[in-house]
């Protein structure tokens, strides 16, 4: 145990830091307490850029004690998980502490919220300076994401599990902003028609996940149409057949595919479509029925893109 501390001792203050960013916060703080040395180094401002607090149910309080002594001005990403049944607690999030995490980090770039209560907060309070916000099983009141004359430079919007998130919420955001990620993962309230109505805003988009939406045929007749800049394209547990893949061949800058096979989608639909993407360097086939006689046919196929089979989706 000696041997290995007077080791940690040697390495210079550029390896300790790169070594002390990749701890948690708490062990950041327990590590100040060593020596002056590594207090110093472990409350530089360089170890603070990237906070991910989210393995633990965090305070409303402890996340004002955060930003008030920890949390420098050239903090990156913030990663925070609260509570939804806090009870008589106050909620993790509040109008004044995000107004006063914009100010204190106006460098912020990455907000990512797990199970937060969001409902009496306005969007307007979500630090300007963001380019990507996931929601994680969080709350969200029914007028977010509403269209106004600032503009925002948010890029990449992630929404997993959030039971409000409905048609007018997608349309918001995507006529709001020119978005160049969008996943949306367990969104049940989307319809397909809410989905075609956004295609049109959403023709920068790079990369589109849908997973556990209402997303058939006509909307994928609506990315063929509108979303040509796609690279990445992730489809799971969505009612698509082996027609509305076809409306995907026009997608010629898709450089990787995720499907997931059933009746209604068979390998010889698949392989049409991967032959139809000359851009394609990587396609995941998801499907817990499928045998390798079916995947051999595919790689037999598509020689010019890596094929992978997963019984279960991609975490």
């Amino acid at each position: 145990m000696a041997a290995a501390r007077v080791e940690v001792s040697v390495l210079p203050d550029s390896v300790l830091l790169q070594v002390l960013a990749l701890l948690p916060p708490w062990d950041r703080l327990r590590a100040a307490g060593v020596c002056q040395r590594w207090r110093r180094l472990a409350l530089d401002r360089t170890v603070w850029r990237h906070v991910d607090v989210s393995q633990r149910r965090l305070s409303s309080g402890a996340l004002w004690h955060l930003l008030r002594r920890h949390l420098p001005a050239g903090l990156c990403t913030l990663r925070a998980r609260g509570s939804l049944l806090s009870g008589s607690r106050p909620p993790l999030l509040s109008q004044p502490l995000l107004t006063a995490l914009g100010k204190r980090c106006p460098q912020l770039r990455c907000l990512a919220l797990a199970d937060t209560d969001l409902r009496r907060i306005p969007y307007e309070s979500i630090p300007a300076s963001l380019a990507v916000l996931e929601l994680r099983r969080c709350e969200i009141p029914a007028a977010w994401f509403q269209p106004e004359s600032s503009p925002r430079p948010l890029q990449h919007l992630l929404v997993h599990h959030v039971p409000a998130f409905s048609d007018h919420h997608l349309l918001a955001a995507c006529s709001r902003h020119r978005l160049d990620t969008l996943s949306l993962r367990g969104s049940y309230r989307l319809t397909e028609a809410g989905l075609q109505r956004a295609a049109p805003y959403l023709e920068g988009l790079r990369c589109l996940e849908l997973r556990g939406c209402d997303a058939g045929d006509a909307t994928m007749g609506s990315i063929g149409y509108h979303m040509k800049r796609l690279r990445r394209l992730e489809l799971i547990a969505c009612p698509v057949t082996g027609a509305g893949l076809g409306s995907l061949k026009s997608l010629q800058q898709l450089e990787m595919l995720c499907l997931e096979l059933g009746e209604k989608v068979s390998p010889g639909a698949v392989i049409a479509l991967g032959r139809a993407l000359p851009r394609l360097r990587e396609l995941r086939v998801v499907g817990a029925c499928l045998g390798t006689e079916v995947m051999d046919q595919i790689r037999l196929n598509l020689a010019h893109c890596s094929c992978s089979h997963s019984p279960q989706p991609p975490a």
